[in-house]
């Protein structure tokens, strides 16, 4: 059976669980919610969560080594499932987009993200899907590493959550129609903020 792993990033715990670096593991939660699994089992610093998609075995993984060192869990679990690199899918918040932006691409950089660097790092590879979730910029007079740890304004929230059953269908679309459809049917620019 072909196996998906959907690797949302994020900081473990609960004090860090609203904060905009933590967008990758609010689309993981909101998919598991959406498919009624639990993140119960815990696996090569991963809290995994499994589901079914058109006979398509999809793992959801949200890593529990902090943001800086995500490429140790990713790396584990996808030697661990064979997971074949186009089948991965790395979720996580972008400085660089706007808050509300939708951005799919099959390769590039980190974007400056820590947790995507440390990903590429391990993996010795660039040309790993990703999905970025735009957060905006800092205002001049906060640092971006402060920007990241503080929670969305309500009404940035509020885009945030508007958007989240599109992010849903991206994530799907990846796993049963590949990336060119996920890209050419789910970037989106958003017109507010």
């Amino acid at each position: 059976m072909k196996r998906y792993l959907i690797v949302g990033l994020g900081n473990p715990g609960q004090k860090y669980a609203r904060q905009r670096h933590n967008v990758g593991f609010m689309i993981l939660d909101a998919i598991s919610r959406k498919h009624n699994v639990i993140f119960t089992k815990h696996k090569s610093k991963s809290m995994i969560a499994t589901l079914q998609l058109n006979n398509i075995h999809v793992i959801l993984s949200k890593p529990q080594t902090f943001m800086n060192l995500s490429g140790q869990s990713v790396h584990k679990l996808m030697r661990y499932y064979d997971i074949q690199l186009d089948n991965l899918l790395v979720i996580f918040d972008d400085l660089d987009l706007s808050v509300g932006d939708i951005r799919i691409r099959k390769s590039g950089g980190s974007s400056g993200h820590k947790g995507m660097q440390s990903i590429i790092s391990l993996l010795g590879k660039n040309t790993i899907p990703r999905l970025r979730l735009g957060i905006g910029r800092p205002p001049a007079n906060i640092d971006p590493k402060d920007y990241v740890l503080r929670s969305f304004s309500d009404q940035q929230q509020q885009l945030i959550n508007s958007l989240i059953p599109k992010v849903i269908e991206a994530v799907e679309s990846f796993v049963i129609d590949g990336v060119n459809t996920s890209m050419s049917n789910y970037n989106y620019k958003s017109s507010k903020e």
